[in-house]
């Protein structure tokens, strides 16, 4: 799920473009395990895929003690260690508030990913609380997610041109992977500018809204992806949104006249933290080895990635760790996650399809990555 928005995309869309050849070497985990290279055409495995549907249906169901508290937790340990942050004169506790407000505030932003699974009558008022404390404070109201993130779930959509939230990275040169994950530090200034500026300047310019809308409207990471109006019945919910972080985005650029730099600052600091931590997770979310074909849903889980050590759960909160997953079971709640792998393991045991999306860790997925890249030149 990519957090940095498509306005700092943008900046990345020339070196983005494809370099791909049609084989990859075969890559390796680490845990031994050899590794077929992801193929569009790989058959489904149907006993796989009826598995995560029978084993699951007892789980399925989004449970509102565990989703409150740890969006509300997560939303108030951040916002008070950026408080302190901002408010301490000692240096170095201030910047040790800094670090360690990105990892709540992290967690809290990423119920964006969970918005867009929840039906619309599962927790009720969650939707508008988040927006209220996390998405529009964050100038990430879940618009920019809502209607976008099912098209990378599309059965037919998924690895090619129409999926807003995928670019065959493993195909491409190795330059192009720092600075994938380092762009993402723009991303604070550029939705500063989405909202407190070019939102503004919408409203008396009706081109330069469309193109908002269309361009700087969505977390996506393929620049090639324009948004689509939305639909009669979403557009009150999406003004609201909008004019939220239009306002709250035109505050904060108020405040360096009347609170002096240091607020904004670093916030900015903080959030283009959280945003580049983000996006080296997405780095690491896909084996990104697909150029553009339709998948199966079976290729769709291969090209994806669980991880299973506990501190997985640092950089990959909330059921993030489990992405490949997810990817089977989109509708399951992130606290259901842990679990359904359990039952997938005892079911299908350590040589089935299932395992073979399972990698060590962060380090060893950046590497195989990098590895990819390492044959292209330019």
């Amino acid at each position: 799920m990519p957090i940095c928005a498509k306005l700092t995309g943008n900046l990345f869309e020339k070196t983005m473009q494809m370099n791909a050849t049609t084989t990859i070497e075969p890559a390796h985990s680490g845990s031994g395990t050899a590794r077929r290279r992801v193929h569009a055409q790989i058959p489904d495995d149907k006993a796989m895929l009826r598995a995560a549907a029978e084993l699951t249906r007892d789980i399925n169901v989004a449970r509102p003690e565990i989703y409150w508290p740890d969006m509300l937790g997560s939303a108030l340990i951040g916002y008070g260690l950026l408080a302190a942050a901002i408010l301490l004169d000692n240096v170095p506790l201030a910047i040790a508030c800094g670090v360690l407000a990105v990892f709540p505030l992290y967690r809290a932003l990423l119920f964006i990913h969970e918005i867009t699974h929840l039906h619309r009558d599962a927790l009720p008022g969650f939707r508008t609380a988040w927006n209220l404390l996390v998405g529009i404070p964050l100038l990430t109201p879940s618009l920019m997610y809502e209607n976008v993130h099912n098209l990378h779930h599309s059965r037919t959509r998924y690895g090619t041109i129409e999926d807003p939230e995928y670019k065959a990275l493993a195909l491409m040169k190795p330059w192009t992977l720092p600075l994938f994950v380092l762009v993402a530090a723009l991303a604070p200034i550029g939705l500063l500018l989405r909202w407190g500026v070019i939102a503004p300047l919408g409203l008396v310019i009706p081109p330069l809204r469309r193109i908002a809308w269309e361009r700087f409207s969505s977390l996506s990471i393929n620049p090639s992806f324009r948004r689509r109006p939305p639909e009669e019945k979403e557009r009150g919910w999406f003004l609201f949104q909008q004019i939220g972080a239009s306002l709250w985005a035109i505050f904060l650029l108020s405040t360096p006249f009347w609170l002096g730099w240091k607020p904004l600052l670093v916030a900015i600091a903080v959030t283009s933290a959280v945003a580049t931590f983000n996006q080296l997770r997405t780095l690491v979310a896909h084996l990104w080895e697909n150029e553009g074909e339709a998948m199966t849903v079976t290729a769709q889980y291969l090209d994806s990635v669980n991880v299973h050590t506990k501190i997985g759960a640092l950089w990959a909160p909330v059921g993030l760790r489990y992405h490949a997953l997810h990817h089977l079971l989109p509708s399951l709640p992130y606290h259901s996650l842990p679990l359904a792998h359990q039952r997938l393991s005892a079911k299908l045991g350590p040589a089935s399809t299932y395992e073979e999306a399972s990698h060590p860790g962060l380090v060893v997925l950046v590497m195989r990555i990098a590895r990819s890249t390492m044959g292209k030149r330019g």
